[in-house]
């Protein structure tokens, strides 16, 4: 029987709390990464629930450029993790620091809202927003509207798919929307199909001992696909793992996918990446399961991880790359 909706909402409340916590202390363990160097705020207008939208930016040394119209920076627009239901934009800050220092470039990172209050497709819907919003003040926030990046963790990992998925159907809807170019995704541990139940998710699982509790899970899919019912889940949407052809043709030519060895979402994100690869989509796709790590591993309080960090530069080296053409 599905649990009511403010029993889903009070146990996101406990769990977020928690979170924060955990996340507080992730960024505050050495070396400590820079803050944010300022927000944005803006209503809604692609879901037909009204709200706000936080952007968090972190900028280069030299942001803002001198006053020299040609000086733009390419932009990566982050999505957090957290199953869709927990967690902010500020998670993924040693993320934004690598990519500002390495690729040289702008991390806008979107606080996205959150269910069960705002179940599936609000958080796509807020990604879309957060890319038109960022096309529309290119100039004023010295951004290239035609070097953009997105990425994201386990949840944000879809998003990273789905947003710009659905971005094209917004466009297609509306013909005179300002136009950007994405160049290159780059997704970590994503969800990708939600046509496959937990049951088979964690059957998968070559260390089942290692997952996220099924408290933890039974709450996300119980918070963002509500009701339960009414939510297609083979939505290219909500399942970028099963969209066809012809759509998954319009994602960016390059990707980044780096997934965990003891992750439950391993095989359908391998399965995933055959399908881009293949001959009728035909993207360039760098992949790397990491070995021997669970689920969201590089969030770890005091790993010190030189692997995470040598993963992330990894991954920022190839987007400066595709930004500045070297």
């Amino acid at each position: 029987m599905p649990r009511p909706r403010w029993f889903l909402q009070a146990e996101a409340n406990f769990f977020r709390a928690l979170m924060n916590t955990g996340m507080c202390l992730h960024r505050l363990s050495p070396p400590v990464p820079p803050e944010h160097h300022f927000t944005r705020v803006f209503p809604t207008t692609v879901s037909p629930i009204k709200g706000e939208i936080g952007l968090y930016f972190y900028t280069p040394p030299s942001y803002p450029p001198p006053p020299d119209p040609s000086h733009k920076y390419p932009v990566v627009v982050n999505f957090h993790g957290g199953g869709f239901t927990l967690g902010h934009a500020t998670d993924d800050v040693r993320w934004a620091a690598s990519v500002v220092s390495l690729a040289d470039a702008i991390v806008v990172s979107v606080d996205y809202r959150l269910a069960p209050e705002h179940p599936f497709p609000t958080a796509i819907e807020d990604g879309v927003d957060a890319l038109l919003y960022l096309s529309a003040h290119a100039e004023e926030l010295h951004i290239d509207p035609l070097r953009i990046g997105v990425s994201g963790f386990s949840a944000g990992g879809n998003m990273a798919f789905t947003v710009p998925l659905r971005l094209h159907e917004e466009f297609r809807r509306k013909p005179t929307l300002p136009r950007l170019v994405i160049v290159a995704i780059a997704a970590w541990y994503p969800s990708t199909d939600f046509t496959a139940t937990r049951a088979h998710r964690r059957g998968s699982s070559l260390r089942p001992d290692k997952e996220l509790p099924k408290l933890f899970t039974n709450m996300f899919d119980a918070s963002y696909l509500y009701p339960p019912k009414s939510v297609q889940l083979d939505s290219p949407y909500l399942s970028p793992g099963v969209a066809s052809e012809e759509l998954l043709r319009e994602l960016p030519p390059v990707i980044y996918m780096y997934t965990c060895e003891w992750d439950e979402l391993l095989q359908e994100a391998e399965g995933f990446r055959a399908r881009l690869e293949s001959e009728g989509v035909g993207k360039k796709v760098f992949y790397r399961k990491v070995d021997g790590t669970t689920h969201a591993w590089d969030k770890t309080i005091g790993l010190g991880d030189t692997r995470r960090e040598a993963l992330y530069k990894e991954v920022c080296e190839g987007l400066r790359n595709v930004f500045y053409k070297s």
